[in-house]
């Protein structure tokens, strides 16, 4: 059975098109997916992400078993703030790409929506110490509040100053009397906030920050401009870019892979850091054409090198942008090669992330 999310009803007063999407019933536009993305990168938009999953582990050993499951380290975070990592499997395949929150009594983990109940047994399965884990997906609601500027409007219904709200920092505070876990983290590479809070209050607190945006014009965000907004700032995508086939080292994840500390997959991702990985993750333009998943990428001889595994039309660059694996010989920047889509090949260059440079954060 679908499930909704607390904001189902507003969807749908939003006149949102609805899709399922890992299980839950979800927006993928409003006004219109160039309108929304252009919102973001401009002044504000808001997204209902309730359908994230939210793993909470406590016990007087959470931060020690938390540091076991994840390659990055947690151990070097202050109360309140978070980092990204990825989890992997004994071979270096990723289980899955999350957000890590350091707070003062417990651990947040937010994964990703079709990964909550693989991830939670994956967890549970991998239990040592004195630690509990619990799966409160369901009773809490989780907003995005993405875009340069949210914070002017967000601060006159916030209860305390959110300007201390460091990036990758959080804190527990209250937005219109309601109290809240608020974050300065998303995935669009905007300033904004993620915000962590009770369901029974969600459609009050959807309602307050419409209100509060309308000075800057805030639009209601779907599936469609986060997707494009985070792939503008060449960020993966579980199940496109990165999966339990593929390991960090060749995803450009190295950077949260900590082999100061002993993690599940250390050993398989010492190996291939050291041999070096067959492909990389690379990003890349095409001025024609708009590529998409599963397209074959080709040298400039038409010879496969790899694979898109996303792809799409970039709202504020207006061309044709993309992720895949290539051979690493293939994967410095300003590399020429052929995309074919549909049968044609289009020319592209390789560059160097993030694809969109002008975002309020990187």
């Amino acid at each position: 059975m679908t499930k909704k999310t607390p904001f189902y009803e507003k969807h749908i007063e939003y006149k949102a098109k609805m899709v399922d999407f890992a299980g839950y019933r979800m927006p993928l536009q409003y006004k219109g997916i160039i309108s929304e993305h252009t919102r973001v990168r401009k002044t504000s938009g808001i997204f209902d992400v309730s359908h994230m999953g939210r793993i909470y582990i406590e016990g007087k050993d959470a931060l020690e078993f938390t540091n076991w499951i994840i390659t990055n380290d947690v151990l070097k975070i202050k109360p309140y703030q978070a980092l990204y990592s990825v989890m992997c499997y004994p071979d270096g395949g990723i289980v899955d790409d999350l957000l890590v929150y350091r707070l003062p009594d417990r651990i947040l983990l937010v994964v990703n929506a079709a990964n909550t109940e693989k991830d939670f047994s994956w967890i549970m399965e991998n239990k040592r110490g004195n630690v509990s884990v619990k799966n409160l997906t369901e009773e809490i609601a989780q907003l995005a509040v993405q875009g340069p500027k949210t914070e002017e409007f967000m601060q006159k219904i916030a209860d305390n100053d959110l300007s201390h709200i460091g990036y990758y920092h959080s804190d527990e505070i209250s937005i219109a009397g309601v109290p809240m876990l608020v974050s300065r983290t998303g995935y669009t590479g905007e300033d904004g906030f993620e915000l962590y809070f009770n369901r029974e209050s969600a459609l009050r607190i959807w309602d307050i920050i419409m209100e509060a945006g309308k000075e800057v014009e805030i639009e209601p965000c779907g599936l469609g401009a986060r997707d494009t907004l985070r792939l503008e700032m060449k960020y993966c995508l579980y199940g496109n870019d990165i999966n339990e086939n593929r390991n960090p080292i060749e995803a450009g994840l190295s950077w949260v892979v900590k082999f100061h500390k002993d993690f599940i997959g250390k050993k398989a991702l010492l190996k291939i850091k050291e041999e070096g990985p067959k492909e990389k993750l690379v990003g890349f333009e095409t001025e024609e054409g708009v590529p998409r998943p599963h397209c074959k990428i080709l040298d400039k001889n038409e010879n496969p090198i790899g694979t898109v595994t996303s792809g799409t039309f970039s709202p504020s660059l207006r061309k044709g942008i993309g992720m895949g694996y290539v051979k690493k010989e293939f994967a410095k920047a300003e590399t020429e090669i052929l995309v074919d889509i549909r049968g044609k090949k289009y020319k592209g260059e390789i560059i160097k992330s993030p694809f969109y440079k002008n975002a309020s954060h990187k």
